[in-house]
């Protein structure tokens, strides 16, 4: 009776033991890719229970999710001779789960060494003025760069950004340098038109009250009402044009040396 009770319990832990090697769960975001004696075995698993035969059977779960990896910084030269560090984020996602386990070994790493490499390609090719101000477009390089070998291993490149681009210390002064520069030149240049259009206003006024007295006049009164807004002690008194002209050519010139009254003489006003 004990050893029927020791051979059930065997038997019972040996079939525990093996349900438990050959049930697998698979994730919903997962594929499960199954190789038996090292060949591929039927097609990729779906999310949930997945049987498998034991010893014989080895499954590689596959994650079909959008994957966001960050590229290290490379450091490259520019087409114009500039040293720079750039680093990027490649966002990839698998399409064919068996590709990416029986065509390439380690994906992962594979993406990463191809997207440092482009990287690199990439600094070499451009002008520092295009790291600056064309990410866009060479964003859009790097991916296709990045694509090409991807799509051989199953994986498809979502996209690819480049973060940042970190200049040399004395490049970075320069281009501050440049920039006072050219905020400078653009002050000159604002300040410069803004005396045009002073100086027009200025002319055309004077040509304005050159030719009608009233505004003379008007402008006479306007000045009495700024200083008598202003609450001090001066006294502004209009006094005409025309009425020193007039005294001018009434008083009498002064008698010369020999007593003599020079000869008066007419003045003519413009």
């Amino acid at each position: 009776m004990d050893v029927v009770l020791a051979i059930v319990a065997i038997v019972v832990l040996l079939a525990v033991v093996l349900a438990g090697a050959s049930i697998r769960v698979i994730d919903q975001f997962e594929q499960g890719v199954v190789l038996r004696f090292g060949k591929l075995h039927g097609q990729p698993r779906g999310p949930g229970l997945t049987l498998l035969a034991p010893a014989a059977d080895r499954l590689h779960k596959v994650n079909m999710q959008v994957v966001t990896m960050p590229v290290p910084a490379q450091e490259g030269i520019t087409r114009d001779n500039v040293t720079v560090k750039v680093d990027a984020v490649v966002y990839y996602k698998v399409y064919d789960s068996v590709r990416v386990v029986v065509g390439v070994q380690n994906y992962e790493a594979a993406i990463e060494q191809v997207a440092q490499a482009s990287l690199r390609s990439i600094i070499g090719k451009s002008d520092l003025d295009d790291l600056l101000s064309n990410r866009e477009r060479l964003n859009q390089g790097l991916e296709l760069m990045l694509d090409n070998p991807a799509v051989d291993w199953g994986i498809h490149i979502d996209r690819v950004d480049i973060k940042d681009v970190v200049l040399p210390e004395s490049m970075k002064r320069s281009m501050s340098r440049q920039a006072e520069a050219e905020r400078e030149r653009r002050s000159r240049v604002i300040t410069a038109e803004g005396e045009l259009q002073a100086s027009e206003k200025l002319a055309e006024a004077a040509r304005v009250m050159a030719t009608q007295p009233s505004a003379r006049q008007l402008r006479l009164l306007q000045t009495m009402v700024e200083v008598a807004a202003e609450k001090n002690s001066t006294v502004v008194l209009p006094f005409p044009v025309e009425l020193l002209r007039f005294l001018e050519r009434s008083t009498p010139p002064d008698p010369a040396p020999d007593g003599r009254v020079p000869a008066r003489t007419t003045r003519l006003d413009a």
